[in-house]
């Protein structure tokens, strides 16, 4: 809790003095060419992004602490076996934040301002609901510092870091070349990300199960449960993946409308359907896989393997979005997924590291 707290100061100061030039670097200009592009994802000066998006960023900002300190309560909770703790806080403080986001950008006029500090508001209801109930059942002060053991959760925590920066990258990359191609490109790529993050983020909910009880069965040794509770998230990981496959078909060039009526942008996020549809399966199996090699605490090959393939995806969007544009870049991310989700494929299939047991 200590260091999601600090890193949360930080990063929200970091974002708050630099919000302008890492807009710039986004591919959001104000009064500067967008470095390190090229030509073809020029942006003319002063794009109508800058300044709500500046808003928006620095306004957010202000959630970092409260939003990493309560990652780091929903870990402990997890650690107890107790989910129904961080579903409770995350469900009220949700419900709040669609309560207030319609008050706050259209009752109040605050537009996307309004949006931001109903989000910081609902993550600091989460937090003091996750810490009031903490509270409850744990002594949160230690005896001494040196009981904290920093370095043990540094050295960890440092390789999750890793694999976290590598993660995001990818996706924070994929957005800035969708923001260098212009406001409607931006809006409709913003559009079919968040879709296609949130029904694959449903296969989350299996990966944490399934990470919390490989850990009780790696460290019982009993190798015999944490065969069959791999096989079994898996297995359910993929069916849980056809489902949101199919209802996007059908169901989302009707809900479309839901987010925009802008035509131009509705258009795009019509012919991104088969990219979010198809690549569901695969993206839940890779968040599946990520839950199970966390359970057996195998974080080293998790943060180098997805430095890995954070390289190749890198390059991919580098080349697809110069020669493909907005279609190049969503091939880029599926292969990203599908690279995600065979990294996670192989060291369990082949029985490698904490999973030599499987050869035997």
């Amino acid at each position: 809790m200590v260091i999601g707290t600090v890193l949360g100061l930080i990063q929200a100061l970091f974002l708050i003095l630099a919000a302008k030039p890492i807009l710039n670097y986004m591919g959001v200009n104000s009064n500067l060419e967008a470095p390190f592009c090229m030509d073809k994802f020029f942006l003319d000066k002063d794009s109508p992004m800058i300044k709500p998006a500046q808003q928006y960023l620095t306004l957010r900002s202000l959630g970092a602490p409260s939003l990493l300190l309560s990652l780091a309560m929903q870990g402990i909770f997890r650690g107890f076996k107790d989910t129904k703790t961080p579903l409770y806080a995350t469900t009220v403080g949700n419900l709040a934040n669609v309560v207030l986001d319609p008050i706050f950008m259209f009752v109040f006029r605050m537009g996307v301002s309004g949006a931001a500090i109903a989000h910081v508001i609902s993550q600091y209801l989460i937090s003091l609901i996750l810490l009031w109930k903490l509270i409850e059942n744990i002594d949160l002060l230690p005896p001494s510092f040196k009981d904290l053991q920093f370095d043990r959760f540094l050295k960890n925590g440092f390789l999750l870091m890793v694999r976290v920066i590598a993660v995001t990258f990818c996706v924070t990359l994929a957005a800035s070349l969708a923001a260098r191609q212009g406001s409607t490109t931006m809006a409709a790529f913003q559009i079919c990300l968040q879709i296609w993050l949130a029904t694959s983020l449903l296969a989350d909910g299996l990966a944490v199960s399934a990470q919390t009880i490989l850990a009780s069965a790696f460290v019982k040794k009993d190798y015999d449960k944490a065969r069959t509770t791999a096989s079994r998230v898996l297995q359910l990981g993929f069916f849980l993946g056809l489902v949101p496959s199919v209802t996007i078909i059908f169901g989302l060039p009707y809900a479309s409308r839901l987010f925009t009526t802008e035509v131009s942008v509705l258009q795009l996020i019509r012919v991104t359907i088969p990219f979010i549809a198809v690549t569901q399966p695969i993206n839940a199996l890779a968040f599946i896989f990520d839950g199970i090699n966390y359970g057996a605490s195998d974080y080293a090959y998790s943060a180098y393997s997805m430095v890995v393939v954070a390289v190749i995806s890198i390059l991919c969007l580098f080349i697809l979005s110069s020669t493909h544009g907005y279609f190049g870049i969503w091939i880029a991310l599926s292969i990203y997924m599908s690279l995600r989700t065979f990294t996670g494929f192989l060291r369990v299939g082949t029985g490698t590291g904490p999973w030599s047991f499987l050869r035997v």
